[in-house]
């Protein structure tokens, strides 16, 4: 197991790269994240929602090419993603998830992401967001939320299907950056290339400590 490759995606940004998994355990999602990274889709797309203690966000085709003062998210692709939701897949810090717009089924975007930056949470509110999210949590997701943070009210609402597994101080970065009315931020942040590289699961470990689920 852990002699296999996996394909360990970079994001680089003017603030460092950050640097993502993406799990089997979501297929769909993973297998059209890699198709459009392949593509050069996202090369030069920017993060157009940010909101500091909750998350980054970016995916949006027609914020290539976007004047300052457009408001964005609208554009997306001519397809959906049937929602993969895995129990053991939470929005801790971190977290990789596909956005959607509201519907029924809870099916993904084509290409919209966010990345959890997320807070800590204390028992009595954690049990409330737990409520709201509608889903239980197990010991040791509360943990993590208490201890590392995350937005535990998505949780069975929103695909998650992949973890940032180093950069998160890019993340904090882009996330404390001003933004307007619309949570743009004032200065555009692109990701300027992303790539995905096979790499072996024992190196991503020694290289940046992330331990795969046996």
């Amino acid at each position: 197991m852990l002699n296999a490759k996996e394909k360990l995606v970079t994001i680089e940004t003017k603030y460092g790269p950050i640097r993502l998994i993406l799990f089997d355990q979501t297929p769909k999602h993973k297998a059209n994240f890699l198709k459009l990274t392949k593509e050069h889709f996202y090369d030069g797309i920017l993060f157009h929602r940010v909101i500091p203690t909750f998350m980054i966000q970016g995916g949006d085709p027609e914020s290539k090419k976007a004047t300052p003062d457009a408001i964005l998210g609208s554009g997306d692709m001519d397809y959906t993603i049937p929602a993969e939701f895995v129990p053991e897949l939470f929005h801790q810090r971190g977290a990789v998830g596909a956005a959607r717009e509201d519907n029924p089924a809870k099916a993904s975007s084509g290409c919209h992401f966010y990345i959890v930056q997320g807070k800590t949470y204390d028992e009595v509110t954690l049990e409330t967001q737990a409520k709201r999210a509608g889903r239980p949590l197990t010991d040791a997701q509360k943990e993590v939320y208490k201890t590392k943070g995350g937005t535990p009210r998505l949780d069975g609402n929103y695909t998650v299907f992949g973890q940032v597994i180093d950069g998160m101080a890019a993340v904090d970065s882009i996330a404390a950056q001003p933004r307007n009315e619309a949570d743009r931020p004032n200065v555009d942040i692109s990701m300027m290339k992303v790539t995905a590289k096979k790499m072996s699961k024992k190196k991503i470990t020694r290289r940046y400590g992330y331990v795969f689920a046996r």
